[in-house]
C-alpha cells in the first residue's frame, strides 16, 4: 500500500497524464489558426463565399479547442507549487523567466486578437480583420516557442550559475535560455507536427461531407488543402526532427542511444526497424535494420561513432556519482518508432490522397471510394498520437534526471505532500479531465458534422450578433 501511495510516483503519473492531456489541445490550437487564416486569405484575395464559409467552420473547431487548452494548461502550471515544490525552487529563477514571458506577452496577446477577430466581422476592415487571425497564429506559436524554451532548459541547461549558498539555480542570460539549441531544433519540429494534426483534421471533415455528397464544392478545396499541408508538414517535420537528433546527441548522447537500444559504442551504427532481444541488450534474437542509418542520423556521416548506454553509464558515474543513469530501454525505443511511423504513414495516407482524387481518378467505384473516405477520417488522430508518443519520448528519456546533469527527478518532488492528497488531486482530475474530454469531442464533432455554414450570396452577413453566437 505504501508504494501504491508514493508521492514522487503519483506526482510522476500526474504532470505526465496532465501534460499529455493538455497537448491534445495545443497542436490542434497551433495548426488551426493557421487553417483558419489561409481560408480567410484565400477568400480576402478571391472573395469566394467558399472561402468565407471555411474560414467560420475552421475558424469554430480552432476556438472550442483554444478555450480547453486555457483551462488544461492553468491547472499544469499550478502543479510545480503542487507537487513540485522543490523543483520550483531549485530552477524557478530560469525556468519561469520564459513562463512568465509566454504568460504575459504572448498568451494575452493571442487572447486580445481572438476577441478582435471574434467580435470584429463587418466592424473592422476586411484587411486588419484578416490580420488579426495571422497574428493569432503568430502569437500562438510564440507562445509554443517560449515553453519549449523552459522545456529545453531542463533537457540542455544554460543560462544559469549555481548558487551554493542557496542551493538554487540562478539565471545569468536569458537569451542563452532562449537560443537553447535544443529550442531552436524543436520549434519548427513541434509546429510543423502542428500543422500536420490540424491538416489531417481538415482532411476528416472535407472526407465526412464528400462521402455525404454534402457541401462538395466547398469541401473540395478543403480537402486538397488538408492534403498537401499535412505532406509538406511532414517534410518540415522531418528535416527539423534531424536537426532535433543532432541537438540531442550533442546535449543527451544517453537519450539517443537508449531510443535505439544501443549497448556498445559503434562506429557505422545501424538503424533497427523492429528488434526483440532482452532488456539488457546481451542477447538479440530478431532484427531488421538499415545500415549504416544510425550513424548517419547522429553524425552525418555514415561511418561516425555513436556512444553506447554501457559506456554513458560508466561516464556518469564517474561525473555525477553512483547511479543508475539509464532511461527505461523499452519505452524509449518503441516511442521513438511509434513517433516516426505515425507520422510517416500519415503522410503516406495524404500523398495516396492527392493520387486519388486527381481529376482522371475523380470518378472511383463505390466500395473503392468508402474505403478512401473511411480512411482519411480515421487518419486523423496520427499524427496527434505521434506527438504524443514523442513526448513521452522526449521526457522518458532524459531519465532519472528532471533538470539534465542538475537535479534528479526524486529530488524535486514536494517533501510535504503526502501521497494520499497527489492521489486524491489525481483522481479528481482524472475524472474532470475525462468529462471536459468528452464534451470537447462532442463539440467539435457537432461542428465538424454540420459542415460549413450557409451565408449570404454577397459573403457578408447582415447580422453580426449571429456570427458572435457562432463563434
Amino acid at each position: 500500500m505504501e508504494e501504491f501511495f508514493d508521492p514522487l510516483s503519483l506526482a510522476r503519473w500526474q504532470f505526465g497524464l496532465t501534460t499529455l492531456y493538455h497537448f491534445i489541445f495545443v497542436p490542434l490550437t497551433i495548426g488551426m489558426a493557421l487553417m483558419a487564416a489561409i481560408m480567410q486569405t484565400a477568400w480576402y484575395r478571391t472573395g469566394k463565399d467558399t472561402y468565407l464559409r471555411l474560414t467560420r467552420l475552421f475558424g469554430k473547431i480552432f476556438l472550442i479547442n483554444f478555450a480547453m487548452g486555457v483551462v488544461t494548461g492553468i491547472v499544469q502550471e499550478f502543479q510545480f507549487g503542487m507537487n513540485w515544490s522543490e523543483y520550483s525552487r531549485f530552477v524557478g529563477d530560469v525556468f519561469g523567466a520564459p513562463l512568465a514571458i509566454e504568460g504575459l506577452a504572448a498568451f494575452f496577446f493571442e487572447a486580445t486578437f481572438i476577441g478582435l477577430w471574434i467580435f470584429g466581422w463587418n466592424k473592422l476592415p476586411r484587411l486588419a480583420h484578416l490580420a488579426c487571425i495571422w497574428v493569432v497564429f503568430i502569437a500562438s506559436t510564440l507562445s509554443a516557442y517560449f515553453i519549449l524554451a523552459a522545456n529545453a532548459f531542463m533537457q540542455n541547461p544554460l543560462g544559469y550559475t549555481m548558487n551554493t549558498e542557496r542551493g538554487r539555480a540562478e539565471l545569468t542570460s536569458l537569451w542563452e535560455v532562449l537560443t537553447n539549441p535544443v529550442v531552436i531544433a524543436a520549434f519548427p519540429h513541434t509546429i510543423f507536427a502542428a500543422i500536420m494534426f490540424a491538416a489531417t483534421v481538415m482532411i476528416a471533415v472535407s472526407a465526412y461531407h464528400l462521402r455525404r455528397k454534402q457541401h462538395v464544392e466547398t469541401m473540395r478545396p478543403a480537402l486538397k488543402t488538408g492534403l498537401w499541408t499535412n505532406v509538406l508538414a511532414f517534410i518540415g517535420v522531418a528535416v527539423s526532427g534531424d536537426q532535433l537528433s543532432l541537438a540531442m546527441v550533442d546535449a543527451q548522447p544517453m537519450k539517443m542511444a537508449a531510443a535505439e537500444g544501443l549497448y556498445e559504442t559503434t562506429n557505422s551504427a545501424s538503424f533497427s526497424i523492429f528488434t526483440l532481444g532482452t532488456p539488457d541488450g546481451a542477447s538479440e534474437l530478431f532484427s531488421i535494420r538499415i545500415p549504416y542509418l544510425l550513424s548517419l542520423l547522429s553524425t552525418h556521416t555514415l561511418d561516425g561513432e555513436v556512444e553506447g548506454i554501457n559506456d554513458l553509464q560508466a561516464q556518469y558515474v564517474t561525473q555525477f556519482g553512483p547511479g543508475d543513469y539509464t532511461p527505461i530501454i523499452w519505452i524509449t525505443y518503441w516511442s521513438f518508432r511509434w513517433m516516426i511511423g505515425l507520422g510517416a504513414v500519415s503522410a503516406l495516407i495524404s500523398m495516396i490522397g492527392l493520387w486519388m482524387t486527381r481529376k482522371k481518378a475523380a470518378e472511383m467505384p463505390e466500395r473503392r471510394a468508402n474505403i478512401f473516405w473511411r480512411t482519411l477520417i480515421w487518419s486523423a488522430p496520427l499524427p496527434l498520437v505521434a506527438s504524443l508518443v514523442g513526448w513521452v519520448f522526449t521526457e522518458m528519456g532524459r531519465q532519472p534526471w528532471i533538470v539534465f546533469g542538475l537535479m534528479r527527478t526524486e529530488a524535486a518532488v514536494s517533501p510535504n505532500v503526502a501521497g494520499w492528497q497527489v492521489a486524491l488531486s489525481l483522481a479528481a482530475f482524472t475524472l474532470i479531465y475525462g468529462i471536459l474530454a468528452v464534451v470537447e469531442f462532442k463539440l467539435i464533432l457537432k461542428a465538424a458534422k454540420e459542415g460549413p455554414p450557409e451565408i449570404e450570396a454577397s459573403g457578408e452577413d447582415s447580422d453580426d450578433s449571429h456570427l458572435a453566437i457562432v463563434y
